[in-house]
C-alpha cells in the first residue's frame, strides 16, 4: 500500500500502518543500505506559496530593484501551481533544466493535506495538514525571466524538478518544535557543504493556516496534495547575486554541485546536480 493511499484512507489508517511497521515489520534494513524515494512520488496536486516576504525583498535587492512591495502582497498569500510529475526523491540526481545556465535551488517546507476541506477557516485550516516534508523548488532563473515577461505565471522555469523528502513527518511528531502555535523548527540549505541560509517557518508572513484558507476558497483540497511554504529568506542563489549581470554570477548551480536541505525533525536531502538534456529548437534560432 502506498503512502498516498494511506493518507487518503485517513489518519487512523496511517497510524495503524505505522504501528504495524514498528511492531511487526516485513523487513528491516539499515538506512545506509537503501535509497529513499519521494514520500509522495506523484501527489494529486502541487502548489507553491510565497509566504516569506523577505525572500521576495532579497530577490528584488539582488536585481537592483526597490525592496518596497506592491500592496497586493499584504492582502493575501500568493501561490502558483507546480508540476506533480516532476517530483524527485531526496537523494536523486537532478539534471539542469534544458537550456538553463542559471539553475537554482529553493529551501522550503511542504505541507501535506490529510483531511479534505473547502472554504477553510484560517484559524482551523492547519488541522487539515497530516504532516510536513522538505521541499526544493528547483528553478531556472533565465527561463523565469521569460515567464515573468509573458505575465501568465510560472512555466518552464519551475517545470523540471521538485524535491520532496526524505519522509512525510506527521504533525504529532513535530509537536516539540511548536511554539505559540507555530512550527519553530530550523531549516538550512547547503551547497557543496557551504551553508547558504537558515531560517524557520515560524517567521512566515502568511501562516499555513492562512495559505490553506486562501487556496481552498471555492476549491476542494484533497488528501495527498502538497502545498509549499515558499522560500526561506536567503534560501536561493538568486538572493545572493552580487553582479548587475545575472548571467555573470558565478554561483549558479553546475553539474557536480551537491545541494542539501536540512530540517529539524525532518531529516535531510542530498542531491547532485547533473547535466541536462540539449534543447531541441522549436524553429531555427528558437
Amino acid at each position: 500500500m502506498s503512502l498516498l493511499s494511506l493518507v487518503e484512507a485517513g489518519g487512523e489508517a496511517l497510524a495503524e500502518a505505522s504501528g504495524t511497521a514498528r511492531r511487526a515489520p516485513d523487513e528491516v534494513r539499515p538506512l545506509a543500505d537503501v535509497r529513499l524515494c519521494a514520500p509522495l512520488p506523484r501527489p494529486p496536486s502541487l502548489r507553491d506559496g510565497l509566504c516569506f516576504l523577505d525572500h521576495l525583498r532579497g530577490c528584488y535587492r539582488a536585481l537592483g530593484r526597490s525592496e518596497e512591495l506592491h500592496p497586493a502582497w499584504s492582502r493575501g498569500p500568493a501561490f502558483y501551481f507546480s508540476n506533480p510529475s516532476a517530483v524527485v526523491g531526496p537523494y536523486d540526481d537532478v539534471p539542469v533544466a534544458p537550456g538553463s545556465r542559471m539553475f537554482d535551488l529553493e529551501l522550503e517546507l511542504g505541507a501535506v493535506i490529510g483531511r479534505a476541506g473547502r472554504d477553510l477557516d484560517p484559524v482551523t485550516a492547519e488541522s487539515h495538514i497530516v504532516g510536513y516534508t522538505l521541499l526544493n523548488d528547483w528553478t531556472a532563473r533565465d527561463h523565469q525571466v521569460r515567464d515573468l515577461a509573458l505575465g501568465i505565471g510560472m512555466g518552464k522555469s519551475k517545470d523540471s524538478a521538485v524535491t520532496l523528502g526524505p519522509a512525510l513527518v506527521t504533525v504529532d511528531e513535530l509537536e516539540e518544535y511548536r511554539h505559540d502555535g507555530r512550527l519553530a523548527l530550523e531549516l538550512r540549505a547547503t551547497v557543496n557543504g557551504e551553508e547558504l541560509t537558515r531560517g524557520s517557518p515560524a517567521d512566515m508572513d502568511w501562516t499555513f493556516g492562512e495559505l490553506l484558507a486562501y487556496v481552498s476558497r471555492g476549491v476542494d483540497l484533497t488528501p495527498g496534495e502538497v502545498i509549499g511554504s515558499g522560500t526561506v529568506p536567503g534560501g536561493c542563489l538568486l538572493e545572493h547575486v552580487d553582479t548587475p549581470d545575472m548571467a555573470a554570477f558565478r554561483r549558479w548551480l553546475r553539474p557536480g554541485d551537491i545541494v542539501a536541505l536540512h530540517g529539524q525533525g525532518l531529516g535531510q536531502t542530498r542531491q547532485t546536480v547533473v547535466a541536462g538534456t540539449d534543447v531541441i529548437p522549436l524553429r531555427p534560432g528558437l
